[in-house]
């Protein structure tokens, strides 16, 4: 997989107080990731990007909501998520929140 498909495919960590304490106890990290990507494109470009062995992933599709913004109906694009579990002792260094 080249390089720009890798960038392409990770758009960016997804940060929250449940992803802060997956990172802390179970070598997790969460990643907002292209709705057309499959678990082995991610795996993949997890392990091309940040150099570490990837044991397991689990990808969530997340649903827009219907909100209303100034009177006016609106709905929340859907996007997906995969939550990547690292080998033990490995560690993605730009992403602790330590």
């Amino acid at each position: 997989m080249n390089q720009q498909r890798m960038y392409q495919i990770i758009r960016m960590p997804h940060v929250s107080e449940k992803t802060a304490r997956l990172q802390a106890d179970s070598n997790q990290y969460v990643f907002e990731v292209v709705r057309d990507a499959d678990k082995a494109e991610i795996r993949q470009a997890v392990e091309g990007l940040f150099d570490v062995n990837v044991e397991d992933v689990r990808v969530v599709n997340v649903k827009g909501k219907a909100k209303t913004f100034r009177m006016r109906q609106g709905r929340q694009r859907t996007w997906k998520k995969a939550y990547v579990r690292v080998q033990a002792g490995q560690t993605i260094e730009q992403l602790n929140a330590e």
